[in-house]
């Protein structure tokens, strides 16, 4: 468990997510919408101080229960691959630390997110910097089985590697909607962008290599 998690946004740490953005930048992060969100959000916020001189750092870091906050990189590729706009229903498989959640929510999307991890769940209830997000919507629960009673979803963002693509989660993606998951079991998935048309056809496409913790079925109310 994190004992102890940073509240100032010293000018320092703000000059350190400017470096990051150019980092970000260089490696073909073009949205600048995305780019101003990560901007906005102090990464340092999510971790405990024993990691706050390396919160910018384009790592995944560890976090509780077994979980991490991912590398800002993956952060911000994941949500430009969604092509997010301002209101959009989003729905999101995997609060963790919450980060990839106030991204979303600082782009000012209708987030709904799912942690199966209770004790991260109730962890992040607490969590000061939420407050500033009341357009995130946050849940306890099985992220194979989405959030049916608020679906259907423009955009559904999953950030943690799924071992096959859950059906019920392509049920709940509006006509023309788009899924961004990373699909595999092992160390390694590959990054799908899957897309729904007005008729219902699922396409896929494949985006590259990535490593994410595991997507578990079912709830986990270990504290």
């Amino acid at each position: 468990m994190l004992h102890s998690m940073p509240k100032e946004d010293s000018y320092r740490h703000k000059g350190l997510r400017k470096k990051l953005i150019e980092q970000l930048r260089e490696k073909g992060i073009t949205d600048e919408v995305v780019l101003q969100a990560i901007d906005a959000v102090p990464r340092h916020f999510f971790l405990d101080t024993a990691f706050e001189n390396r919160a910018y750092e384009d790592k995944a870091f560890p976090i509780t229960a077994g979980q991490t906050i991912s590398q800002p990189y993956t952060v911000a590729y994941q949500t430009q691959l969604l092509e997010i706009k301002k209101f959009d229903k989003v729905l999101e498989v995997g609060t963790g630390s919450s980060y990839q959640a106030c991204v979303l929510g600082e782009i000012g999307v209708q987030l709904f997110t799912i942690e199966r991890q209770k004790a991260l769940y109730d962890y992040i209830n607490k969590f000061f910097f939420l407050s500033k997000y009341p357009n995130i919507k946050r849940f306890y629960g099985d992220g194979f089985e989405g959030l049916p009673s608020f679906a259907p979803f423009d955009k559904i963002i999953i950030t943690c590697g799924a071992p096959f693509i859950p059906p019920k989660l392509i049920e709940q993606m509006k006509p023309g909607g788009i899924m961004i998951i990373p699909v595999g079991e092992g160390d390694t998935q590959k990054m799908l962008r899957i897309t729904k048309d007005k008729n219902g056809t699922i396409e896929e496409k494949e985006l590259g290599i990535f490593s994410f913790v595991p997507m578990l079925e079912g709830k986990n109310n270990n504290v």
